[in-house]
């Protein structure tokens, strides 16, 4: 507890020297006790100087980034969280640039070597210095023996010490957000332990390099027939938790458009592939690449786009697909009712809910969005209005389609920079009449029936036993004493319980540690 509390201290040091507390204050005014906190814990430190001139969200963006691998990703976190920070605030945190300093190549081969062995190591030929560097990792090309040809491939290595480091940091933050929302009862609506629960869960998972491996692999498997796409090959003797190894991209990027008119490819149909590809991916596969930024996209001489970095993926279950499809088709051919209908059938608006009201609410999003010229019209923002619409109708949110909505603006973005007139409805209508037919078509039906006839023969033997739980169950609720528990996932109840267990011993370690941080420092 006390190396919790003591780690708690240096990140608060290190926040009040950045400048983000003040930058914090101006966007939303803090409490006098966390600000007095705060002044208290940096005396006699020196204050990072501020540009005055810029926005708060590009301050916090340059304050974040100098605090370190925890906080770079945290940003990065509430950039995709406007629900918690605002909208404007959620933009700047987006550009937030995650690049570190590279550390040594003596060290990377250190890692490799132990964590690959002796003799995978031998067929290591020869390894380049670090080509880039972020917060988690960075990435060295190489040349390897494979099957008894040399391959050229990019080996991504995890900084060292970095796990260890990040849980240190978030141990603390999770400390500092439970104090906050138990102190203060306006912090509650933000869900801060909820909030740093989640960062932990997203990052360790992006901190195990065989998760990004296997999830390049799925997309491997699943676009390998799609002309115009071509995702790196992994190789898994190379790659473990620390070390992902795969394919060299032998391309230029994709925000180089001089270089691609130079290779004879044409921008208007590489703008048009890149927008059908990630629908497909969507409502075909219900798994797409969830970061299609230009730096994570490169175009090989052929034309064909080449995705990189599988850290942040997004999946769609099968009713949600539909539900996308059904919707965007429904704003294409502008039939209102029917998108409306849609999102009755789906449940996801109250039943209660007058639909022509809502069919009048989706009118407003759509017809001053058709009124637009082309190049203004946007798939991914009309998803954005929507949500905003059904917020208003308690529709609950739907994560899944919040990541698919910010990829969708982001992928149209990268094809208009290729060809500005891009045609976003028309581009993606053959994609969605396609998957629609397909859902649709007499085959479909028929597997859907038989498949869910199965899942009901098979339970059948059970229903006697089903039966007698429920009845059991019913009788003790009547009786008052089965209480169903809500909300919040088994994980997040520990991570409360074990900060609970030690709240009484805080408040004495609290007042011993700052006097003895005041005497040192």
């Amino acid at each position: 507890m006390i190396k919790r509390v003591f780690k708690l201290f240096q990140i608060a040091r290190k926040f009040s020297t950045s400048g983000a507390v003040d930058i914090i204050n101006e966007v939303n005014q803090l409490p006098s006790l966390i600000l007095l906190f705060f002044n208290v814990i940096s005396i006699g430190s020196n204050q990072n100087p501020i540009d005055k001139q810029k926005k708060s969200g590009e301050k916090l963006c340059a304050a974040l980034q100098g605090m370190g691998t925890t906080f770079i990703k945290l940003g990065q976190f509430l950039a995709t969280r406007p629900d918690i920070i605002g909208e404007e605030l959620a933009k700047s945190l987006e550009k937030l640039q995650d690049k570190v300093p590279a550390f040594d190549l003596h060290d990377s081969k250190k890692i490799i070597k132990k964590e690959i062995g002796e003799n995978n190591y031998k067929d290591i030929i020869e390894i380049s210095e670090p080509i880039a560097a972020a917060s988690i990792a960075q990435v060295h090309l190489a040349k390897i023996r494979y099957e008894g040809k040399e391959k050229e491939v990019a080996i991504k290595i995890l900084r060292p010490e970095i796990e260890k480091l990040f849980n240190e940091e978030l141990d603390a933050l999770m400390l500092f957000a439970y104090i906050v929302e138990n102190t203060f009862s306006k912090a509650k609506r933000l869900k801060l332990v909820e909030v740093v629960h989640l960062l932990r869960e997203i990052t360790n998972i992006e901190m195990d390099l065989r998760f990004e491996a296997a999830a390049a692999n799925e997309l491997y498997e699943n676009t390998k027939t799609d002309q115009g796409f071509i995702v790196p090959k992994i190789y898994w003797n190379y790659t473990t938790k620390k070390i992902l190894t795969l394919d060299k991209v032998d391309g230029v990027s994709i925000r180089e458009i001089q270089k691609i008119n130079e290779l004879g490819i044409n921008p208007k149909k590489l703008a048009e592939n890149l927008i059908q590809l990630f629908l497909i991916q969507a409502v075909r596969d219900g798994f797409f690449h969830g970061d299609m930024h230009q730096g994570n996209l490169f175009v090989d001489p052929k034309g064909n786009i080449i995705p990189v970095d599988f850290g942040i993926m997004g999946r769609l279950d099968k009713n949600n697909r539909k539900f996308l499809a059904e919707i965007l088709y429904g704003f294409i051919k502008r039939d209102y009712v029917k998108v409306a209908e849609v999102h009755f059938q789906a449940g996801l608006v109250p039943q209660d809910a007058s639909k022509e009201e809502f069919a009048q609410a989706l009118r407003s999003v759509g017809e001053p969005i058709f009124g637009q010229s082309i190049k203004d019209i946007s798939g991914g923002n009309l998803l954005a209005q929507l949500f905003e619409i059904t917020e208003k109708f308690n529709m609950p949110t739907q994560p899944p389609l919040l990541l698919l909505q910010k990829t969708m603006v982001v992928v149209e973005g990268v094809a208009r920079k290729l060809y500005p007139e891009t045609n976003i409805w028309e581009v993606s209508r053959p994609v969605l009449e396609d998957w629609l037919k397909n859902i649709k078509s007499p085959k479909s039906t028929i597997d859907t029936a038989i498949n869910t006839s199965s899942e009901i023969l098979k339970r059948i033997p059970d229903l006697p036993e089903f039966m007698d739980r429920a009845d059991y169950a019913l009788k003790l609720m009547a009786e008052g004493k089965l209480n169903l528990p809500f909300g919040g996932g088994k994980n997040l109840e520990l991570e409360q319980m074990k900060i609970k267990n030690f709240r009484n011993n805080l408040l004495i370690s609290f007042f011993g540690i700052v006097i003895v941080f005041l005497l040192v420092f």
